[in-house]
């Protein structure tokens, strides 16, 4: 059954990959009036905030709102291009800078989890693995490492309405600014929700692998 679900969960990772691949492409050759950083740095500024710095980043898809230093960072493509594509992903990541300044309670959270999760996912795999190895002899070894990653699943499943609200959010924003004509805002609209179906995959995906490992130690104990 854990197969099943497995290759279930690959299959709709991968589909959803190419769904938000495809519409990022055709959007990205919808040309706007505004780059990325001024789409960015006019919705900080519409919203009042004043203390978030937008800047480029390097690589492709490595968009996104550091809360420590307070500042979106946009790659390349998205911070210089004027298209439909970089206006809705420059908008998404302002999304998480307007949580931020009014406090959304899904991001304190997140952000509380961030070292923990860190810790988790540097070692969760390497204690998984040797519980497998000793779990006759030590299970407390597997179930530390299957509670080391169910706060990685947890911390999944709490992106998922981060992620979204963000998108609403910037939605809402292109809507009320007339930034986009009436028939480009639904297209940047399903661009935001295929990112938003690669978290929930994601989250899913997660869930299943922690379910696979409670089910090894499970059946270690009969």
């Amino acid at each position: 059954m854990y197969w099943g679900i497995f290759i279930v969960t690959m299959l709709a990772s991968w589909l959803v990959s190419a769904l938000f691949n495809r519409r990022m492409k055709e959007y990205s050759t919808i040309r706007t009036s505004m780059t990325g950083r001024e789409v960015a740095e006019r919705m900080l500024r519409e919203n009042g905030i004043t203390d978030v710095q937008v800047v480029c980043t390097g690589g492709t898809l490595t968009d996104h709102y550091n809360p420590v230093n307070k500042t979106v960072n946009l790659s390349r493509e998205v911070y210089q291009e004027a298209s439909l594509a970089a206006m809705a992903v420059a908008a998404h990541e302002c999304g998480h800078a307007v949580q931020h300044a009014v406090g959304y309670a899904p991001l304190r959270m997140r952000s509380a989890l961030v070292p923990v999760v860190n810790f988790s996912s540097r070692w969760v795999m390497w204690v998984l693995l040797a519980g497998m190895l000793v779990i006759q002899q030590f299970p407390q070894l597997m179930l530390f490492g299957i509670v080391l990653f169910a706060l990685t699943t947890l911390f999944s499943f709490i992106t998922l309405p981060v992620e979204i609200n963000a998108s609403m959010r910037a939605i809402s924003w292109m809507e009320e600014s007339m930034l986009v004509s009436r028939d480009d805002l639904p297209k940047a609209s399903a661009a935001l929700r295929a990112a938003a179906y690669t978290y929930v995959v994601a989250a899913l995906s997660s869930l299943a692998t922690l379910l696979y490992y409670i089910a090894i130690y499970s059946g270690s104990r009969r």
